[in-house]
Order: C-alpha cells, then structure tokens, then sequence
C-alpha cells in the first residue's frame, strides 16, 4: 500500500525536472519503466509481469514454511515489492501486463527507483542472511 501510495503522489505532484532534496544529492523524479530492474529488458514488459507473477506465487507458496519471523518479514517485503510492480504492471499504460512501473527516488548513481524496489531489495537481502545464517549454524 505504502508503494502505491507513493507512487499515486509522485504521479500527481512531480513535475517533469523533478524536485531537489538533500543538497541535490536526491531527486524525486518522475520515470515510467517499461523493463526489469534498472530499465533492462525495456522491450519484455509481458514476459517481466510474467517473471513477476511467478516470483509471487512462489512467495506466497514459501510462507507456509518459514522457519522463523526474520524469514516471515523478509518474504512479506519481497511479496509486497513484487505486488507494488505487478500492479503497475497490469493497471497502468499501455495496458495489461504491459504497464510500466512508476519510478520516482533518483540518487544520481543508480537507476530511478520507487518503495517495492526498495522492499524486494531489502526482502531478498534478508532472506540472503538468514539463509547464511542458518546454513552457518548448521555447520557449527
């Protein structure tokens, strides 16, 4: 919800050149992606929705068996990331599973993102450590 949200105020209020925060070291900036993460793929829109789909269902499949709430709260920003995007996905212009996903945080030295980047960044990350984690105490 809170990537929606921040996506409906990025389209209603940024204007084309975007707005200066933190001394020019962000811009919220308007951009529409077309692509995969980092505007890859920019012409696989359908088969990116699609990757998004499967990558959602695989999530919410997994969360019958977390081993723990770190894993419980990784997997829910990682589905609620793929769900922000997915949405834009399929409601947004051109049309179905051909939308292109709103982006607004610009830091200059990476690519345009938005809050469900955010969370599957920050879900995969966790999952990635806990993994680690427990595969180390395993080990011991």
């Amino acid at each position: 919800m809170l990537d929606q949200a921040t996506k409906l105020a990025a389209v209603r209020w940024l204007p084309g050149q975007g707005v200066d925060l933190v001394w020019g070291a962000v811009t919220l900036r308007l951009s529409r992606n077309a692509g995969a993460a980092f505007g890859l793929l920019a012409n696989a829109g359908v088969v990116v929705a699609l990757a998004a789909l499967a990558v959602t269902l695989v999530v919410i499949w997994s969360v019958r068996r977390v081993p723990g709430r770190g894993y419980a709260v990784a997997l829910g920003l990682l589905l609620g990331g793929s769900l922000g995007n997915l949405t834009d996905r399929l409601v947004r212009s051109p049309g179905l599973l051909r939308g292109r996903v709103v982006d607004f945080v610009d830091f200059h030295v990476w690519p345009v993102f938005n809050m469900a980047d955010i969370g599957i960044v920050v879900g995969a990350g966790l999952v990635l450590l806990f993994s680690w984690r427990q595969e180390r105490r395993g080990r011991e």
